[in-house]
């Protein structure tokens, strides 16, 4: 199976596992995981990734989608 495009909007649907990459991450890089509640992008497309808030409140751009 292809790997979803996180960049994509049509790709982001809330209840989805992905991992996203916190403001405060961007320079390390380090991936946060949970369940999509919001998707806070409002543009079909992205470069760094769909910005979405997660269940547990982080929010972040999306880089994987599982």
């Amino acid at each position: 199976m292809a790997q979803l495009d996180g960049t994509l909007r049509k790709n982001i649907k809330s209840g989805l596992a992905v991992g996203i990459v916190l403001k405060e991450d961007q320079s390390s890089g380090y991936i946060t995981t949970g369940t999509v509640r919001d998707i806070l992008t409002k543009s079909p497309k992205h470069p760094h990734g769909i910005k979405v808030r997660l269940i547990g409140g982080d929010v972040g751009r999306v880089k994987e989608i599982y």
